[in-house]
């Protein structure tokens, strides 16, 4: 099996089973949009991460910043102050919404592109750097979202991604509240091989980064969890209990998972004209 099929394999034996996914309350996926506005804000005002300054070393004063699943910005607006516009492609137009304030209140411009990618690359200006934050793990056929990456990039596409599977972490949990056995790849490794294969060839760095943002209230971290796991809102208790310790307020905000992770920046050229 080459590399790009273990990886789009690995993504689907992630997948929820059928019966449990049809009688789920409510749809397991997505974030809530206060959790990515408090990841932007974060990420706008932390030290440069070596994602952003991966980016950084490649973008002129002045110049453009494609955010490919852009969420409210966390990859791209730390390279605002030295862009002279940012892009934001997201399928969610509450996300584009978010990401747009972010950019204004940072007086920077902005564009904003909804739809999937690399759906959506005809429609998406060409721009010096293009950043992809925390999306792979969502991409089963990563060879044409990649070359998307790099067609759309004149200098250097620069990639954020966790280490291993960022819900890899509540294997447990399935096995708990369903019985179910669920593996805790793909991995970061697996990405690199495949994009290698893909033809291209990235350069790499890892880190390990604390868990940042959360919730203002502990029933809203204890939610996501439970839909996650697709059960209704009368299992949030039991959720909690089985969390532990992995439910914790930190700096008045509440978060589920692991404290801490690692970070994989990966970088590759940029094929635009």
């Amino acid at each position: 099996m080459t590399a790009l099929a273990r990886w789009a394999a690995a993504l689907e034996a992630r997948g929820i089973p059928e019966p449990i996914l049809a009688a789920a309350p409510e749809p397991p996926w997505g974030f809530p949009a206060e959790l990515f506005r408090r990841r932007a804000e974060l990420a706008a005002d932390a030290a440069p991460t070596a994602t952003t300054a991966r980016a950084l070393e490649a973008l002129p004063d002045g110049g453009s910043v494609l955010d490919v699943g852009c969420g409210s910005g966390a990859t791209s607006l730390p390279l605002a102050a030295r862009a002279r516009r940012l892009v934001g492609v997201d399928h969610s137009v509450e996300m584009l919404a978010a990401f747009r304030d972010a950019a204004a209140a940072r007086g920077v411009d902005s564009t904003t592109v909804a739809g999937d990618w690399p759906e959506a690359a005809p429609r998406t200006p060409v721009c010096d750097v293009v950043v992809c934050g925390h999306v792979l793990y969502n991409v089963p056929d990563l060879a044409p979202f990649a070359r998307a990456l790099g067609e759309r990039a004149r200098r250097r596409v620069v990639v954020e991604i966790t280490g291993r599977h960022p819900l890899g972490w509540m294997s447990d949990l399935w096995a708990t509240f369903h019985g179910v056995e669920m593996p805790d790849g793909p991995t970061a490794d697996d990405a690199a091989a495949a994009l290698r294969e893909a033809g291209v060839a990235p350069d790499r760095a890892a880190r390990v980064e604390r868990a940042r943002g959360g919730f203002a209230r502990r029933e809203d971290a204890v939610a996501l969890v439970r839909r996650r796991l697709c059960l209704p809102a009368d299992r949030d208790p039991d959720v909690a209990r089985a969390l532990g310790d992995r439910l914790r307020g930190t700096d008045g905000l509440w978060s589920a998972g692991p404290a801490e992770q690692s970070v994989v920046t990966l970088w590759w050229p940029g094929a635009a004209a």
